[in-house]
């Protein structure tokens, strides 16, 4: 079953629109917090496009990912509590808690270890969007948080479009070929991650 390709090709045509930039901020606002497809895919062809403008579209993903990361991070803080009985009908809630607990006491007295973490977190697969959550749950102090994730997406974008405008449509190219299988890969490691905290911990 096909899913990230076609999602990658909306992008595509979003990037050649002539309001692509707007499009560009919604899809790296939304991310943040909910969207499957991340504003990369978007970032590849417009920088393909216009290579001069590589710097400027990799600010404008960078600081709307920036503002719905917030999001994220309210909704991780106000959603695990209205979603508490449900975690509880589950059999999930004690378990969740106690990760919760030894997440937030860390993150409460190591808050810079946590910014290295979201860091660290920009070159491997882990969505932004999860980060967020994550962080709004166990009350990550909020400067930290941001400082994180604006190192952490900023590597990421600023390396992609300068790749892109180094590399030409080759690099783009790449992308396209393998863009199924990073999608996929992606799915498969979130539920490693949700197994072994589920079972394995």
């Amino acid at each position: 079953m096909r899913l990230f390709k076609p999602l990658y090709e909306i992008a595509l045509r979003w990037a050649a629109h002539p309001r692509a930039q707007a499009y560009l901020a919604g899809l790296s606002f939304v991310e943040a917090f909910i969207f499957p497809v991340a504003p990369e895919f978007m970032l590849a062809p417009m920088t393909l496009a216009k290579p001069a403008r590589w710097a400027r579209f990799a600010s404008i993903s960078l600081v709307f990912s920036l503002l719905g990361s917030l999001v994220g991070y309210a909704l991780g803080h106000y959603a695990f509590d209205a979603l508490r009985p449900l975690l509880a009908d589950s059999g999930m809630l004690a378990h969740l808690d106690k990760l919760v607990d030894e997440f937030r006491a860390d993150a409460i007295a190591h808050p810079w270890k946590a910014f290295w973490l979201l860091v660290a977190a920009g070159f491997v697969p882990i969505p932004m969007k999860v980060a967020s959550w994550a962080c709004g749950i166990v009350g990550m102090p909020i400067l930290p948080f941001l400082a994180g994730i604006a190192v952490g997406r900023g590597k990421r974008v600023y390396l992609l479009c300068g790749l892109i405008r180094l590399g030409g449509e080759r690099a783009e190219k790449a992308v396209h070929r393998w863009i199924e299988w990073i999608g996929w890969a992606i799915i498969v490691l979130i539920v490693l991650i949700v197994i072994y905290l589920r079972y394995l911990r």
